[in-house]
């Protein structure tokens, strides 16, 4: 019971439900800055959203068993690697994504989508 009410506790505090008075959070000063990232920014969202796009489309042709195992597993490693150079980045330039930044990421996740197809529409019975 304690376990509950102390993770409860720690929920609201971390979204920001459970605030002392004095430390409300202002909507205005909230965003990127040191140390923040800027999840509603439209460059992350349109990055992110990319990816999900991409994580969605390996699992359906995993699913479907037009991407086997090991293919999902190296095309899973390239979302990866993506996601971690979009971290970089973000730490980078205090929690934003620039415009290159964005720009050399969707190159990436172009060559990926172009991996993705090629694994889904290759021919597994020869």
């Amino acid at each position: 019971m304690k376990r509950a009410l102390l993770y409860t506790i720690a929920t609201l505090a971390l979204s920001g439900m459970l605030a002392a008075p004095g430390f409300a959070q202002n909507p205005n000063t909230q965003g990127a800055g040191p140390g923040k990232d800027d999840p509603n920014h439209p460059r992350v969202n349109q990055v992110n959203n990319r990816e999900q796009n991409q994580q969605n489309r390996i699992a359906n042709g995993m699913k479907s068993g037009a991407v086997t195992p090991k293919e999902g597993t190296k095309l899973e490693k390239q979302q990866q690697h993506i996601n971690n150079q979009e971290k970089k980045d973000m730490a980078k330039d205090n929690g934003h994504l620039t415009k290159a930044n964005q720009a050399q990421l969707n190159k990436e996740q172009n060559k990926a989508s172009q991996n993705i197809y090629d694994k889904k529409h290759n021919d597994k019975t020869n």
